[in-house]
């Protein structure tokens, strides 16, 4: 896995990054990636999920399945420039507080980001 340093100027919820990160050690294909204000995790190049800076974690599942995934207050689709995006969901840090939580997010996203062709 290729690995970005943490600074003090990160946005990102590091610890967040970290749980994720031990989580991802032993998946092929992973990649860490600033973006979104965030730090992605990306698998073959596609985005799978992220700390974000915005607070939580950013994750990015089967479009088709966003509706069902959402739990408002705490999870819904990730907004950007004002738009709700399907298949991008923002799960707020209490949701993925414990481990066993978190776990199944990072393999909500990285299982769909593993079924998309590599990135050019």
């Amino acid at each position: 896995m290729q690995l970005l340093g943490d600074t003090a100027a990160t946005a990102y919820d590091v610890e967040l990054a970290h749980r994720v990160r031990d989580l991802l050690l032993d998946e092929p294909g992973i990649t860490e990636k600033k973006t979104f204000g965030g730090l992605a995790f990306l698998i073959n190049g596609r985005l799978a999920v992220s700390s974000s800076g915005q607070g939580g974690l950013l994750v990015r599942v089967d479009p088709t399945r966003t509706d069902s995934l959402i739990r408002p207050p705490h999870i819904d689709r990730f907004e950007m420039r004002g738009q709700k995006m399907s298949g991008w969901l923002r799960v707020e840090l209490e949701v993925v507080a414990a481990d066993e939580d978190l776990r199944r997010w990072v393999a909500l996203g990285t299982s769909y980001a593993s079924s998309l062709p590599p990135a050019k």
